[in-house]
């Protein structure tokens, strides 16, 4: 009978163990799923706020406590990594407005200098300070426009077509075409690809990456348009690689061949393209540079 009697009990306490384990369990999974929630909802807000559990387990107090250690430290320099950014993006806009002016200037002695009788060797050299002169604008320009895209947050959208924008950026390129003997091979369908687009950022995209074939190209180029939108440009650039290639994008990186780029043009159709949820590529295959454009419906 006290055998029968003491399983009894032993029964109990087992079963009481399991009860307060799986208790125990319950309330160290529903802690676990508060913490992710809230440490989801502060990596998505700019907030200073800690995270707060209900549970009183001191090993998810714990960890709750130290999660919110490392968002303070990660929440403070995120806003200084903001505040660096911002000030970078002014100065860059203030140094842009600061060059502008003696730019205008010395252009202005470059013409002056141009009405005057000048030795072969004089005028060589006046011709290569034009072109650097010429070459510093360019890039002043690109940076200013940079800084200004990049603070913007939206873009003015409406419905349009890619079709005719397409049509009208090659168009406003005819003459530069002719300038470096450039028949482009184009095909666009007739069926209009409608997107909701900000006009102006869509022809600084179109722009820049002709803009940067006309830098590159080997003396050819070819713009597909297929019918559900995606636009290839292509043409010849032997002294490409596919490394080089996929760093077109980068801010300020230019490659030897393109002696007047600023570095700049592909990076801003990358931010204006990315802020208007499309996507740009640039892939080499055979001596070519193909740069793919989409915007989703």
């Amino acid at each position: 009978m006290e055998k029968m009697i003491c399983m009894e009990i032993l029964c109990l306490v087992l079963l009481a163990v399991c009860l307060l384990l799986l208790w125990k369990i319950h309330l160290l999974r529903k802690g676990a799923k508060e913490i992710r929630r809230e440490f989801e909802q502060k990596l998505s807000e700019d907030t200073n706020t800690p995270i707060v559990i209900s549970t009183r387990d001191l090993c998810m107090r714990q960890l709750a406590e130290g999660i919110n250690r490392q968002l303070k430290l990660l929440n403070r320099e995120r806003h200084r990594f903001w505040q660096g950014d911002r000030e970078l993006k002014e100065a860059i806009t203030n140094i842009s407005h600061d060059l502008r002016t003696p730019l205008t200037a010395i252009s202005g002695y470059l013409d002056l200098l141009d009405q005057e009788e000048h030795t072969p060797t004089a005028r060589r050299y006046l011709e290569m300070i034009r072109n650097r002169t010429n070459a510093l604008g360019d890039l002043t320009e690109e940076l200013f426009t940079y800084s200004v895209i990049t603070s913007q947050e939206e873009n003015a959208g409406e419905y349009l077509s890619l079709n005719r924008v397409l049509e009208e950026s090659l168009a406003f390129y005819y003459g530069a075409f002719v300038q470096h003997k450039i028949t482009p091979e184009i095909s666009i369908p007739g069926e209009k690809a409608e997107r909701f687009l900000d006009r102006s950022a869509l022809m600084r995209i179109f722009g820049n990456i002709i803009s940067n074939a006309l830098k590159y190209s080997d003396g050819d180029l070819s713009v597909v348009m297929k019918p559900d939108g995606t636009i290839v440009f292509a043409n010849k650039a032997a002294s490409l690689t596919p490394v080089l290639a996929g760093r077109l994008f980068d801010r300020f990186y230019t490659v030897e061949t393109g002696s007047q780029s600023t570095g700049l043009g592909l990076a801003i159709a990358k931010q204006l393209c990315k802020r208007m949820g499309g996507s740009i590529r640039a892939d080499y295959q055979e001596e070519k540079l193909i740069i793919t454009l989409f915007f989703p419906k």
